[in-house]
């Protein structure tokens, strides 16, 4: 009887590349995980951890499971993560971001340098730009999150805070952003405050330095910087409900088409800022490539969720017959197809990128000039008011953007 647990040879493989395993018989391997995407390089695989999926890539410095098993399957790990405990799926994660025990962190999400969670977190669908902090017991699927410029100047969700993602009529078109991209990629811009034993009811959009006190139900956009929310219970009431009125359907999908063009922005960024960085990391082209199928992911789901609302859309009128004949049209608009602009002005002006050098990503982007910030913002600014401008020009009934974006 062989008593040899399965992905036993495999195990071995990776203690002869020099990686850490103090349990060899306590990990489980799938047959699909390939070796050859795992550095040999500081990586710790504590007891309890399972590996799974073709995609998996693990990079240098990588722990996995210190306070309790850990399941990962189809992510990438950039180099230094560390993942303290739970399941994570289809996700990927660069350096130094972390996770503490109990998270579950479903497909979709990128969570970028040094952005974490405390224990018992669920993500899906969730973006987080660098340093973003999540505390205990939170649930923040179907967001982006920006802003703050480092560790100790971070845009922060308090524990207990929910992102309530899904409708009384059953839809998703909900993902909300907390910052945005164009400016949130130069990581200069003032932290955001999500206060604990709190929410967020989606799609909402929130501006850079804002701060939602503590206990708060936020049910409505922020877009202006820097303001203070304190938003108590809301009146008693009791009146007959009207299932898939979508009284706040134009909002809706301004806010839906918002954060499709930010995500096609964030799209862009990589391919032509941040590729060069990953370029020169040992699992880097792999970690890369895991982010921009990722990216692509969440513009399908949020087309999806979109285009399905669309279906569910009974009533509005002339604004739900519009969405409805349009729909797929408008998806579309956020594909490969559309022309964007190509931003050629902006890396040509790079003269502060050293990919691989000391500090990377983070000390290159804090090391820009004013001149390159304001060149890139203009891009990326670019980006988003063509896409909105096409979303605006196929539902003319709803005025989407008639005040601006």
């Amino acid at each position: 009887m062989d008593l040899q647990p399965r992905g036993y040879q495999k195990v071995i493989q990776l203690i002869n590349k020099g990686v850490n395993v103090p349990n060899p018989l306590s990990l489980d391997i799938g047959d699909e995980v390939d070796v050859g995407r795992i550095s040999g390089r500081g990586v710790t695989l504590f007891p309890g951890c399972r590996l799974y999926g073709a995609r998996t890539a693990i990079s240098a410095g990588v722990k996995l499971g210190a306070e309790g098993p850990v399941t990962i399957d189809d992510c990438c790990l950039g180099a230094d993560v560390e993942l303290k405990g739970g399941c994570f799926k289809q996700s990927v994660f660069l350096e130094r971001a972390n996770m503490g025990w109990g998270a579950e962190v479903r497909e979709g999400c990128l969570l970028e340098e040094e952005a974490g969670g405390a224990h018992c977190v669920g993500l899906k669908q969730t973006i987080l730009f660098p340093f973003v902090v999540l505390g205990s017991l939170v649930n923040f699927c179907d967001c982006l999150m920006a802003g703050g410029t480092s560790r100790k100047d971070h845009s922060e969700v308090g524990s207990s805070y929910i992102h309530f993602n899904y409708t009384p009529d059953g839809d998703k078109a909900t993902a909300s952003l907390f910052g945005d991209v164009v400016r949130g990629v130069m990581l200069d811009q003032a932290r955001i405050f999500l206060g604990g034993q709190g929410g967020a009811v989606g799609p909402v959009r929130v501006g850079f330095g804002t701060v939602v006190a503590a206990g708060s139900i936020l049910r409505r956009d922020v877009v202006e910087d820097g303001r203070l929310v304190v938003d108590g219970p809301p009146p008693d009431l009791q009146r007959r409900y009207v299932p898939q009125a979508h009284g706040n359907l134009t909002r809706v999908v301004r806010n839906n088409v918002m954060y499709l063009a930010n995500l096609v922005a964030l799209e862009q960024w990589y391919k032509k800022v941040r590729a060069q960085f990953f370029a020169r990391e040992e699992m880097g082209e792999l970690v890369y490539q895991g982010a921009v199928e990722t990216l692509a992911l969440a513009k399908a789901e949020r087309i999806k969720h979109l285009v399905a609302l669309a279906e569910m859309v009974q009533t509005s009128g002339a604004r739900g017959r519009e969405l409805r004949e349009r729909a797929v049209e408008l998806g579309a608009a956020f594909g490969s197809e559309t022309v964007l602009p190509s931003g050629d002005g902006f890396p040509a002006g790079l003269g502060d990128f050293e990919p691989g050098g000391p500090g990377g990503y983070i000390a290159a982007i804090h090391g820009l000039t004013p001149g390159s910030r304001a060149a890139g913002v203009e891009w990326l600014g670019q980006i988003v008011d063509v896409l909105c401008g096409k979303a605006g020009a196929l539902l003319r009934s709803m005025d989407l953007f008639g005040g601006g974006h």
